[in-house]
């Protein structure tokens, strides 16, 4: 069941570099933030929001996790399908609940990730991954 759920589907060469490029783009721009939260906490700042009510410092750790751990998973092409779910549940609650009173151009941050991290849902991580080595 997990090789069905991670392997990639065939596309045409051009589509498999537009994948590469968007699996890349996204998650160096994504390391960026999940970089700046793991050195705050690292530091010893662990307020954060706390939308589910598991604690400031545990919200934290999963963003962290999401941001860092599933960016750097998605370069490698990696379980792609599988580490898209917690980078999308993450843009999904920064977009509906975190920034739910803000202005829309504060709340279409998250929503500028998740969009590629859908279509990347939809297409899967392309020939250009391990996931394609491992599952081909």
């Amino acid at each position: 069941m997990i090789k069905k759920i991670v392997r990639p589907l065939p596309l045409p060469l051009p589509a498999d570099w537009a994948v590469l490029l968007l699996r890349l783009g996204t998650s160096l721009l994504m390391l960026r933030y999940g970089y700046a939260k793991l050195e705050s906490y690292l530091a010893g700042d662990t307020g954060f929001a706390d939308p589910f009510g598991w604690g400031e410092e545990a919200s934290l750790v999963l963003t962290i996790g999401a941001e860092v751990g599933c960016s750097l998973l998605l370069i490698l092409g990696a379980g792609t399908r599988l580490v898209l779910i917690p980078l999308i549940v993450t843009m999904l609650v920064a977009f509906f609940v975190i920034h739910a009173d803000d202005p829309f151009d504060q709340r279409e941050h998250p929503l500028v990730f998740l969009i590629p991290y859908l279509a990347l849902l939809l297409t899967g991580p392309g020939r250009f991954s391990l996931d394609q080595r491992l599952f081909g």
